[in-house]
């Protein structure tokens, strides 16, 4: 399936010079202020007096999270809630190994659920012991509830739902079931050539300590090693507790994005039927940009770079080199793939139009 080529957003100020590193936290504050100020005070001021829900509509891999923290960077994270289901999954499931947080879940369900199967059954079948039934989206919907209760009304972003065809019909009316009535609930269609996430996952490596993944192709660490025997370059883990530990391959990432080619589909499908909805404010956020418009559009610190080394034999040190990364789109059109910060930028900008 091809992607959706959603507009262009043009991220480029004519007369702004300026270069902002947009892998540092201080560099992307210099370059959200430089092109955003006007947006970030209008979005700071109105979540001072209400709050959203926002829905991350998009394939897997193709950066909801990080684009939801960088906004929350921008914007200020005291009033905003990243909220995966799949993270929300898994620490359920962990609160069933404590009996006190066991009991305090199980009382908040028996207030919230409400569906079909029995409370005690849909417990069974979230923590696999009953594969005879489907885990009921009412159940998932409890536990969204949860958590952003646990928020305090912050403006939310959903990542991870809905994620099949029949929770679509939920997704509608999230914002009264999960309280926000009065506040507005938005969709944010991600798009991404799967060339680019196919790219990405088949040079993705990962640190066997602490499982933080990086790509020494697009995501470089601090230290990089030249493995003589091997003739192969590695990147090592930058957190200190893992003792520069040599970073590898994940078994089943040599394969790309065909390992998760069911999820890609189901995750475009739902984009597409949500993309006919009407009565709701959309944002379309788009990853790549044909080379040849690319200059029109963009400044070059804002494409993803890639990177290349050499070693150096006299001195024994890996020497680092950059360059834009093009990559061919779906259709064969050379492309440049964009740093997080500048989509987010465009995320800024179509949030304030909407909030206005």
């Amino acid at each position: 399936m091809k992607s959706f080529n959603f507009p262009v957003f043009k991220t480029k100020i004519e007369g702004e010079k300026r270069v902002f590193n947009l892998e540092d936290p201080v560099g992307r504050r210099e370059y959200f202020t430089a092109k955003a100020t006007p947006e970030i005070e209008k979005i700071k001021e109105y979540l001072e007096r209400g709050s959203f829900l926002a829905f991350l509509l998009g394939p897997k891999n193709s950066g909801k999270g990080t684009y939801s923290k960088l906004f929350a960077e921008a914007v200020g994270s005291d009033r905003i809630k990243h909220i995966s289901v799949g993270d929300v999954v898994r620490s359920v499931h962990k609160s069933f190994s404590d009996e006190a947080k066991k009991k305090e879940l199980i009382e908040y369900l028996e207030k919230n659920y409400r569906g079909f199967l029995p409370i005690e059954k849909a417990i069974e079948v979230f923590l696999g012991r009953d594969t005879s039934n489907l885990l009921p989206t009412e159940f998932i919907l409890a536990l969204l509830k949860r958590e952003i209760d646990l928020a305090g009304k912050k403006a939310v972003f959903v990542d991870g739902f809905p994620r099949s065809l029949d929770q679509i019909s939920y997704s509608l009316f999230f914002r009264e079931l999960m309280g926000y009535q009065d506040n507005p609930d938005i969709f944010i269609f991600i798009d991404v050539p799967e060339t680019i996430i196919d790219e990405r996952m088949k040079t993705r490596v990962i640190c066997p300590k602490c499982q933080t993944p990086r790509n020494p192709k697009l995501l470089k660490t601090k230290e990089v090693g030249f493995d003589k025997e091997k003739n192969v370059f590695y990147l090592m883990c930058d957190n200190p507790a893992c003792d520069n530990a040599r970073m590898g391959p994940k078994e089943g990432d040599e394969l790309g994005i065909e390992a998760v080619r069911n999820r890609i589909e189901i995750d475009k499908k739902v984009m597409t039927t949500l993309l006919e909805l009407q009565g709701v404010p959309k944002i379309y956020l788009r990853n790549d940009v044909p080379v040849s418009e690319a200059s029109e559009y963009l400044d070059e610190y804002e494409i993803t770079p890639a990177y290349r080394y050499e070693f150096d034999e006299k001195t024994g040190t890996v020497n680092t080199f950059t360059e834009p990364w093009v990559i061919n789109d779906e259709e064969g059109v050379p492309s440049h793939s964009l740093l997080p910060a500048a989509i987010v930028l465009s995320l800024i900008k179509q949030f304030s139009k909407i909030l206005g």
